[in-house]
């Protein structure tokens, strides 16, 4: 039987955890910056400015280019960047895109790390 930290565990040694400080050097290239909080959470803090925003509860149906919820950002040969509110979520939806065909997955840990190193927010 698995436990949470199992889970984590796994993810982190799935999905490279980058500083937030390499994240925001990316930001404005062709990276997709991945949200996968609740739309509560995002509209309590607010995100990363561009940030496409699918919780981490319907990643398989956004990330799955067969199902009518497919977002058109998420290919499979795209960069991605993802954000939560600490870096569990960020990684567990990463290990999930990887298992999907992504190949160029990064976590770039919590929002509120992002938005202390001034990095490019919006609501």
């Amino acid at each position: 039987m698995k436990t949470a930290k199992d889970f984590l565990k796994e993810a982190h040694t799935h999905v490279p955890r980058i500083p937030v400080e390499e994240g925001i050097k990316k930001h404005g290239s062709a990276a997709v910056f991945l949200d996968v909080r609740d739309s509560a959470d995002i509209a309590k803090s607010g995100t990363i400015a561009g940030a496409v925003r699918v919780p981490r509860g319907f990643i398989e149906f956004a990330a799955d280019d067969a199902t009518p919820h497919h977002h058109p950002a998420l290919k499979k040969d795209a960069e991605i960047c993802l954000v939560c509110g600490a870096g569990g979520q960020a990684a567990l939806a990463g290990k999930t895109l990887k298992e999907m065909g992504f190949q160029n997955v990064f976590n770039v840990g919590g929002f509120g790390d992002w938005k202390k190193a001034g990095g490019p927010t919006e609501d």
